[in-house]
């Protein structure tokens, strides 16, 4: 029988737990899980998540992103005395449902090597200044900056010609110029992009925030059954009817929740308090 736990502090109280970070996303995952969890949060000196893959190319990341924060969080922990570890890994793209619009997703997991959990959580945002452009010009490098929220927000520029000039972290705008001159005397093919990585992106850091916020309700939803934490969505059915036709529509139907340590499950009916969909929504009636 799974021990039985009265709070999610009698399962963390005191213990420590290493952020898998080279780029200060402690800055926002801290605060939310010291005091909540009544556990120390630390950092790892010199860990270098740049192994597993880098925004700017040099590195391809060659697994899933989940995947990808797993293999952060059990290199972080490897030769310490640690058994409870967090990591993220951010992606960028087009949004999957609006193609046209650039999207963020943050998946965070958290590991517990003592309990033997492994929790996550994932948001996917729209709220980004993920972009590139090839620049011919100071007129369009000036355009881009306005753009992209620069200098608060970061951005790379590199000769493409050449993957060993690349300069990355800039926030000033006079170093930046000097840079443009420098590769413009030489190339035709400078790319600009905005640097996504956490400490030079604050609207990245602000999903990672969220996401952080997210996987500490996950962990404060405790299983039924067992007690342990991260009792929490395993599966989402479509079909709610359609409110004139009755035709099963994409609408949500049904939760399922489920709990990882003991498996039980429970199933929450019309989670979002509606037993109908509206027909906007629904193939039939607006095909």
């Amino acid at each position: 029988m799974e021990k039985q736990f009265n709070s999610i502090k009698q399962l963390f109280n005191g213990r420590k737990l290493l952020i898998a970070t080279k780029h200060r996303k402690e800055e926002v995952i801290k605060p939310i899980f010291d005091s909540k969890l009544g556990l120390e949060c630390v950092v790892k000196k010199k860990f270098d998540s740049d192994k597993f893959g880098t925004f700017s190319g040099e590195i391809e990341r060659k697994d899933s992103p989940l995947e990808t924060a797993k293999m952060k969080c059990l290199e972080a922990i490897k030769n310490t005395k640690h058994d409870l570890v967090i990591a993220s890994e951010g992606s960028f793209g087009p949004h999957p449902d609006y193609l046209f619009i650039p999207a963020n997703e943050e998946i965070l997991i958290l590991i517990d090597l003592k309990n033997g959990l492994e929790i996550t959580s994932r948001v996917l945002s729209t709220e980004t200044n993920f972009h590139s452009i090839q620049i011919n010009s100071r007129e369009e490098l000036d355009e881009f900056l306005e753009k992209v929220q620069f200098p608060s927000h970061g951005v790379i520029i590199k000769d493409t010609n050449n993957p060993h000039l690349i300069y990355k972290g800039i926030k000033s705008r006079k170093k930046l110029y000097g840079l443009y001159r420098q590769l413009s005397a030489w190339s035709d093919k400078i790319f600009i992009e905005t640097d996504m990585r956490a400490m030079y992106n604050p609207t990245r850091m602000k999903v990672i925030e969220q996401c952080a916020q997210k996987l500490l309700e996950k962990i404060e939803s405790l299983c039924p059954k067992c007690s342990m934490p991260g009792f929490s969505v395993h599966k989402a059915v479509p079909g709610l009817p359609c409110e004139i036709c009755e035709t099963p529509s994409k609408g949500i139907k049904q939760l399922i929740y489920t709990c990882q340590k003991c498996a039980y499950s429970k199933a929450i009916q019309y989670p979002n308090q509606k037993t109908h969909q509206n027909p906007m929504y629904c193939d039939i009636c607006n095909p």
